[in-house]
């Protein structure tokens, strides 16, 4: 199991961050071939097959990569800082949505809502359980509401990736809802 994390996180790396870092280059839409993939990975020094592959994939609990159709490409779901167009249609969200930050992070986010910082878009989970997992990682967790569905009214468009995580590019603080202190 620990070497499907340790390998799982090298590839957040490698497909959504640095794939230059092993001389593996990305489409515009984020897709790697699997075989480049396998063989550059190797010759940097860490051993990859395509059963191992699969296997992280598979079994990833935030299903964070996928195939493509024909199993050749593969590609992050989401959460890149490299420009990649995902080629996701825009979706209607439903009501509401929700945010997993951090309490040393909360201010910021009144006076100017979340951006997506160093990512192509902002985050948003389908439920409460999966945003605390999420703030968890960087501190004690907020979970922040965001009125989806009054913001796709006024016109912010929404996607869906591939493994349930909602993004958009910005929510304006008009459209977020803070817990009490």
């Amino acid at each position: 199991m620990a070497d499907i994390v340790r390998i799982s996180k090298y590839l957040s790396l490698i497909l959504r961050h640095n794939p230059g870092k092993i001389g593996l280059t990305l489409d515009e839409n984020g897709w790697a071939d699997v075989e480049e993939l396998i063989q550059l990975t190797n010759q940097s020094g860490r051993y990859l097959t395509r059963p191992l592959l699969e296997r992280v994939v598979a079994e990833n609990d935030k299903k964070r990569y996928a195939f493509s159709e024909d199993g050749r490409r593969i590609r992050a779901s989401q959460g890149h800082s490299l420009p990649v167009d995902l080629d996701l249609p825009p979706s209607d969200p439903p009501e509401l949505l929700y945010h997993g930050t951090a309490s040393q992070f909360v201010d910021s986010i009144r006076a100017g809502g979340l951006h997506s910082g160093s990512r192509q878009h902002v985050h948003l989970s389908l439920d409460v359980a999966t945003a605390t997992r999420v703030g968890e990682r960087h501190g004690k967790p907020v979970i922040l509401t965001v009125r989806a569905l009054e913001m796709a009214a006024d016109g912010y468009s929404f996607f869906l990736s591939a493994n349930g995580v909602w993004l958009t590019e910005h929510v304006p603080v008009e459209f977020l809802d803070f817990p009490e202190k």
